[in-house]
């Protein structure tokens, strides 16, 4: 069987880390909830668009190290390996910020993974894919012929080109979308741990 999974906000926790910077940076008050989209919304709210984007580039970038790992997401990565399951790791991430420093990402995104035991856990570093459109994230996971694919964002998922043959997994944490017939939905590694080997509930 062979797996697929996004990368941020997927394998990548990152709301602690959006919400400490911006606080750092004086770019939101206090009582802005510790959560990525809430940061952004309030930026963009108040007109803060471009802070929001060079924010983006500096935690994908420079800081990523100080995000921590979903919970769960090493066990589930050991599991597959433990079913001789081969799990890729398929992500939309362009190579260097829209603004600020030119860090490149992608290299950032595999230290990443290495400094957190992923490889050793048993990902294979040339199944480690980063596209710079999402077609091109389509067009990967479509060529991997991925018998599940896991990912944050439902709009991605519900992509008309999306791989029919390919079953959807939404991983929601914070249980924030609706069910949807297109996809299931796990609000953790756990969850989608059982989905994986024992099915849609």
């Amino acid at each position: 069987m062979r797996i697929g999974l996004d990368f941020d906000n997927t394998l990548v926790r990152y709301d602690d880390l959006f919400h400490r910077t911006a606080m750092e940076s004086g770019l939101i008050p206090p009582d802005v909830p510790s959560e990525k989209t809430a940061i952004r919304d309030w930026l963009r709210e108040v007109g803060q668009e471009e802070e929001w984007i060079l924010l983006q580039g500096e935690i994908y970038g420079s800081r990523i190290a100080e995000a921590p790992p979903f919970e769960g997401i090493l066990d589930f990565v050991r599991a597959c390996s433990e079913t001789n399951c081969c799990a890729f790791i398929v992500s939309h991430k362009t190579r260097h910020p829209n603004l600020g420093p030119p860090v490149n990402l992608h290299r950032a995104a595999r230290d990443w993974l290495a400094s957190h035991g992923f490889f050793q856990a048993g990902i294979d570093p040339s199944n480690v894919h980063f596209e710079t459109t999402r077609a091109d994230k389509i067009e990967r996971i479509n060529s991997l012929s991925l018998a599940h694919f896991i990912d944050d964002l439902p709009e991605f998922l519900l992509e008309p080109t999306f791989p029919s043959d390919t079953q959807r997994i939404l991983f929601d944490p914070g249980g924030r979308h609706p069910e949807h017939v297109a996809y299931c939905r796990a609000e953790s590694w756990k969850d989608i741990q059982s989905t994986v080997f024992g099915g849609c509930p």
